[in-house]
C-alpha cells in the first residue's frame, strides 16, 4: 500500500507539471484570441468561458484518467483525492506563477488594459446591437471601468485570501473527481 501511495504522488507530481504547463499555454492563447479579435463579442463572451472554463475540465479529467491508469487502475477514495489535489495544487502552483508572475509583469504588463479593452469593445457592440441608449452604454462602462479600477488596487491579504479561496476549491474539486473516478479493488479477507 505505502508502495501504491508513492506512485501516487510522483505520478500526480509529474501529471500536475504537465497539467500546470497546458493550462498555462491555454490561458496565454486565450488571452491573445481575446483582446486581438475584440470587436467579435461571440468569442470575447464565449470564447473565454471555453479557454477558462471547458477546456480545463476536460483536460483535468483526461489527466485524472491517466493518473489512475498509470498506477494500475486501482486506487482507494483518499488516494484518488490525495493525488488529485497534489496534481491541482501544482497544476495551481505553475500556472500563478508562469501567468500571474512572468506573463503578467514581463511578458504582457499591459494584460489588465488590454483585457479591459477587449471587454469595453465586447460590451458596447453587445448594447448597441440591443439597441440600448448611449447613456446605458456609457453607464455600463463607467460600471466595468469601475471594477477594473478597484482590481488594481491589489493588497497582500487580497493575493493571500485568493489563494486560499482557490486552494479550497482545489480541494473541493479534488473530492468531486476522486468520488467520480475512484475504483478501489475489493479485497475479501479471510481469518
Amino acid at each position: 500500500m505505502n508502495d501504491l501511495d508513492k506512485r501516487i504522488r510522483r505520478t500526480s507530481i509529474i501529471n500536475g507539471t504537465i497539467l500546470g504547463a497546458i493550462l498555462l499555454v491555454l490561458n496565454i492563447i486565450s488571452f491573445y484570441i481575446i483582446t486581438s479579435i475584440a470587436s467579435s463579442n461571440f468569442m470575447v463572451v464565449i470564447g473565454s468561458k471555453i479557454f477558462s472554463l471547458l477546456i480545463p475540465i476536460i483536460v483535468a479529467m483526461l489527466f485524472c484518467f491517466f493518473t489512475r491508469k498509470k498506477i494500475g487502475g486501482y486506487w482507494t477514495f483518499k488516494q484518488a483525492t490525495t493525488g488529485i489535489f497534489i496534481m491541482f495544487l501544482i497544476a495551481y502552483s505553475i500556472h500563478l506563477i508562469g501567468n500571474d508572475i512572468v506573463f503578467e509583469k514581463f511578458i504582457e504588463p499591459n494584460y489588465v488594459q488590454k483585457i479591459l479593452n477587449a471587454d469595453v469593445s465586447a460590451k458596447v457592440s453587445i448594447m448597441k446591437q440591443r439597441g440600448d441608449s448611449q447613456k446605458n452604454i456609457d453607464s455600463a462602462l463607467a460600471d466595468l471601468k469601475k471594477d477594473f479600477a478597484q482590481d488594481k488596487h491589489i493588497t497582500i491579504w487580497n493575493v493571500i485570501m485568493e489563494i486560499m479561496v482557490t486552494l479550497i476549491f482545489l480541494f473541493l474539486f479534488s473530492l468531486i473527481f476522486s468520488l467520480l473516478l475512484k475504483n478501489a479493488e475489493y479485497v475479501s479477507v479471510v481469518d
